[in-house]
């Protein structure tokens, strides 16, 4: 299968602004490429890829005084299978690899030390491995209620715990705090994922967050907004939790002024791009941090 994505972005900046921008595929996903991937930056000076702790591809920008548009189209092709399920065992810490470590701990928004003992009274009960991170995904899908009214970019885990809503970054931020808690690694994921082999929903598309956990020898795909596993999943970055994979990290002031997301599977006609523009806009997949 192959699947037409990209963004259009637009900002604008009252002075010259660095710009660390997470926009790119992860390598992990270059070789499903079947058409060139380029950004293109309207006016932007100085641009620099380079690999972040977590392996991401990340790019700093110099966006100039006024509006500014980044923008990407691309064709990748994916197997058009839904996110598999396998039934992996959870390993004992000691035989964990050293790098994913890391993904035990808690982090800016997973704050594991406020909910373990809870994690332990809802799941200490459960089967370890995939049914234990499968027991969580359900608990987390019917716990929160969703919707762009209850975004905001400082929730926690445990305060969408406490609070019972949020967007797809509150659930994935508590479904990978409870997967620590009960010592499986488990980490952030941003990207895309279209409304393919799904009824399709009558709102303006956006990036979207998810987790993957560590069993068996393996990272594996889950997502507790949606629960049920999803075709068309194209990953962009991955880290402790949303602040490790800011689409956009401007150091100054830069207003989001354009916000575009489109993917659609490559044989149905060309998207029909709904814009949000300000002063609203979303926050679904999206964590911009302005300094």
């Amino acid at each position: 299968m192959l699947i037409h994505a990209g963004y259009t972005l637009t900002f604008d900046c009252n002075a010259p602004t660095p710009v660390i921008a997470m926009l790119n595929l992860h390598p992990s996903r270059l070789a499903d490429l079947r058409s060139p991937y380029e950004t293109f930056i309207g006016a932007a000076t100085d641009r620099e890829d380079y690999r972040d702790a977590f392996g991401n591809i990340c790019t700093r920008l110099m966006l100039p005084t006024g509006t500014t548009t980044l923008s990407c189209d691309f064709v990748i092709e994916d197997s058009g299978k839904p996110d598999p399920q396998y039934p992996a065992d959870q390993k004992p810490i000691e035989a964990l690899p050293a790098e994913v470590l890391t993904y035990l701990l808690g982090s800016r928004y997973c704050d594991t030390d406020r909910l373990t003992t809870e994690a332990w009274r809802l799941f200490g009960g459960t089967a370890p491995g995939a049914p234990r991170v499968h027991a969580i995904v359900d608990f987390v899908h019917q716990h929160i209620t969703y919707g762009y009214c209850y975004a905001r970019a400082t929730r926690t885990a445990y305060e969408a715990y406490e609070e019972r809503v949020g967007v797809c970054r509150d659930f994935a931020h508590l479904a990978v705090t409870l997967c620590r808690c009960m010592n499986i690694p488990a980490r952030y994921c941003s990207g895309y994922l279209g409304d393919i082999g799904v009824p399709p929903v009558d709102v303006a598309m956006d990036f979207h967050a998810w987790f993957e956990v560590y069993l068996g020898n393996s990272w594996h795909a889950y997502d507790a907004r949606h629960r049920i596993p999803r075709t068309g999943r194209i990953l962009m970055a991955v880290g402790r939790d949303a602040a490790d994979t800011a689409l956009t990290t401007a150091f100054g002031w830069a207003q989001l002024i354009r916000f575009d997301v489109h993917t659609v599977e490559r044989s149905q006609p060309p998207p029909r791009i709904v814009s949000h523009r300000a002063p609203f806009l979303p926050h679904d997949g999206i964590l911009e941090l302005v300094v």
